[in-house]
């Protein structure tokens, strides 16, 4: 009686295994997919003047470095975000894509702070552009998985 309450279990164990064994196989070149096509997409958005967060952009610009043009600032910004998913994609560009990716990240997160009226509707209720920001925090952690899983650089000594 005993052995008809385990299959069940077995089953459900080896499907487990299964889906692991999947999950690691894939979860890196997905990872790095995902990061590239949300960079460099929402950088292409930017450089077409089509980005929902252009005025979020701008307003940033006019605050924090108001002696560079918008035009050309959201020209490099785009770029910077393409460059940032192109070195995602790219085996051996992780840590250039993250190194890439600190600053982008910072800057990202100044409209927390400078712009309080277009990221915030109350004490940690976030607008949906303050939403947009924090989830940020989801490719950092996608970042740091993506550098967790890199092999250390060797130094000839």
């Amino acid at each position: 009686m005993g052995g008809k309450f385990w299959y069940p279990m077995l089953m459900i164990s080896q499907i487990d295994v299964h889906i692991i064994s999947w999950l690691r196989r894939y979860s890196f070149p997905l990872a790095r997919i995902s990061l590239f096509v949300v960079f460099f997409w929402f950088g292409a958005l930017k450089i077409l003047h089509t980005s929902p967060a252009n005025p979020l952009v701008e307003a940033l610009l006019s605050r924090t470095l108001p002696f560079l043009t918008f035009e050309k600032f959201i020209l490099f910004f785009g770029a910077y975000e393409m460059l940032i998913g192109t070195a995602f994609l790219i085996p051996g560009l992780e840590r250039v894509a993250i190194v890439l990716l600190i600053p982008h990240i910072i800057t990202t997160i100044l409209p927390l702070i400078f712009l309080p009226q277009i990221t915030w509707q109350g004490f940690l209720i976030p607008t949906l552009e303050g939403q947009y920001i924090i989830k940020n925090s989801v490719i950092v952690a996608l970042a740091f998985s993506i550098a967790a899983r890199l092999q250390p650089m060797k130094t000839d000594q």
